[in-house]
């Protein structure tokens, strides 16, 4: 069944549309201005709260009219009627603060001020051999324990965008190390570094804490492969227009899955080819040649590489 009072809506912020031989709306695409009505918008309710719109000129497009509005930059009271009439994507509850239950070891020693001891120093080695700076050891607050649970290991938290901890990573500093990896026992349901992230600027995907920091842009590490439900709800429904996705080949599946996702809400993707390396392995230089010249990916690129996948 079509919705009338949706469509009122659409009209209004778009101007009138016209119906298609498909039984959509067709309208006048403000992104690219053509004379022609060819943003196409299926009107019809379904449960998900899916109303597909595409531009056939400019290519634009996306599940959700949340995302159409804010991309033709619709009014507040326009957005306001919209979440009235129809399911709009991923709603993000309106928390002020969420308090988590994590603190940092108590053996924690931050790096800056205290590498002078023998195991700091082992700590602050390890550290800069891997392409780690004194300004990012104060930007992301590592530091290191020399004894308990985390024995030398680095650690290096992640704080929400109010400050507060809401993971941490460990990582060995010894040559070989029966365990590399230690983290709390605490969900990873959240956005991490969310303190540095700017939601308006293009964005990183990554791996690893280290992979972030060697990016040294809005990079934001997935703690693993995949994409959390608080991250996802966050990206979809930013501003940010541009994703970058820097994941291992052997994650290629979930990658082509985020890409699709992304692309449906309207954001361009790009898919990193990092060739069998870490960015933390090829550093920031070497990873930077790689996002110039990498191109977004599209629909047609999309499908080939889901199918040389079965």
């Amino acid at each position: 069944m079509i919705n009338e009072l949706l469509v009122s809506l659409v009209s209004r912020v778009l101007g009138e549309g016209k119906m298609t031989a498909r039984g959509n709306r067709a309208f006048h695409c403000p992104l690219c201005n053509h004379h022609k009505p060819k943003l196409e918008i299926n009107f019809t309710d379904n449960k998900k709260g899916h109303h597909p719109w595409h531009c056939w000129v400019c290519n634009e497009k996306g599940k959700y009219l949340n995302t159409l509005f804010k991309k033709v930059k619709a009014l507040p009271e326009h957005f306001s009627e919209l979440k009235s009439l129809v399911k709009t994507g991923y709603q993000v509850k309106d928390i002020e603060v969420i308090k988590y239950d994590l603190k940092l070891p108590e053996e924690f020693i931050p790096i800056i001020n205290n590498s002078k001891n023998i195991i700091g120093r082992q700590a602050w080695v390890y550290l800069k051999n891997r392409g780690i700076t004194i300004e990012d050891v104060e930007k992301y607050n590592i530091g290191y324990c020399e004894y308990g649970r985390y024995a030398k290991m680095v650690i290096i938290p992640s704080y929400d965008k109010n400050g507060q901890l809401n993971y941490y990573t460990g990582r060995s500093f010894e040559k070989d190390p029966y365990i590399k990896y230690k983290n709390p026992e605490s969900s990873r349901n959240i956005i991490p570094n969310e303190h540095l992230i700017n939601w308006n600027l293009p964005l990183v995907i990554c791996e690893g804490m280290f992979d972030a920091i060697a990016i040294k842009r809005n990079a934001i590490p997935l703690l693993g492969k995949n994409i959390q439900s608080e991250l996802m709800k966050k990206i979809v429904t930013s501003t940010i227009e541009k994703i970058y996705i820097a994941l291992d080949t052997d994650a290629m599946k979930q990658t082509l899955k985020f890409a699709e996702e992304f692309m449906n809400e309207g954001k361009e993707v790009y898919l990193i080819d990092l060739k069998d390396k870490d960015p933390s392995e090829m550093g920031f230089n070497n990873f930077t040649s790689l996002i110039q010249k990498t191109i977004p990916l599209t629909s047609y690129q999309l499908m080939e590489r889901k199918l040389q996948l079965v």
